[in-house]
């Protein structure tokens, strides 16, 4: 039965990322484990308004975390939070519980040893990560996740005109320059620039 609940919840995370790949398998199974451990058991269902989960890399388990939880950055329950390590911190809204889960770099050889068969090294990845335990694949450590009011899902809770180019900044995203209140790109943390 595990296997096949595996199975179902790759096939639905492949429909969303477009193909099936070892950092599919490693969300999948990542997101399996964090729900569990912090206590959630129907992400998509009776306990989709309870969880809350923080990745930390912008690759393909990414898709994955979102398609088993069902989070999501438009409904605020997907947090990107960019520190480019391939982990994800699992957090029960209700009960505060939150587990963090790292994948574990040796797992990449072990997946080799395991699947000696397999001449492509991301292929044997693929397969080995299906069959490896929890214990193989991640490390977990509780943690605490303080939120602010402005974190949380639903709507806005202020909406502020910065003051210099006059678009709308929501959920206390704004700066406090000089006593003028900005958007973070007007206050100098602008990804893009003007042309």
């Amino acid at each position: 039965m595990q296997g096949e609940h595996l199975m179902k919840l790759l096939d639905e995370s492949v429909r969303l990322h477009g193909h099936l790949c070892p950092g599919q398998v490693l969300g999948v199974k990542m997101s399996i484990l964090g729900l569990k451990m912090v206590g959630i058991e129907d992400p998509k269902g009776k306990d989709r308004k309870d969880i809350m989960v923080f990745v930390e890399m912008d690759r393909c388990a990414t898709d994955a975390v979102q398609s088993v939880t069902g989070c999501s950055l438009g409904r605020r329950t997907l947090k990107f939070i960019d520190y480019g390590k391939m982990a994800a911190t699992f957090l029960n809204l209700k009960t505060g519980k939150a587990v963090r889960i790292i994948a574990r770099e040796e797992a990449r050889g072990w997946a080799k040893e395991k699947m000696p068969q397999i001449e492509d090294k991301y292929k044997a990845q693929l397969e080995a990560y299906k069959i490896m335990s929890e214990e193989e694949l991640f490390d977990v450590m509780e943690v605490e996740v303080p939120l602010k009011p402005e974190d949380m899902p639903g709507r806005p809770i202020s909406r502020i005109k910065c003051q210099r180019c006059g678009e709308y900044v929501q959920d206390m995203r704004h700066q406090e320059v000089n006593k003028e209140l900005l958007c973070r790109y007007c206050a100098g943390e602008g990804y893009y620039r003007r042309v």
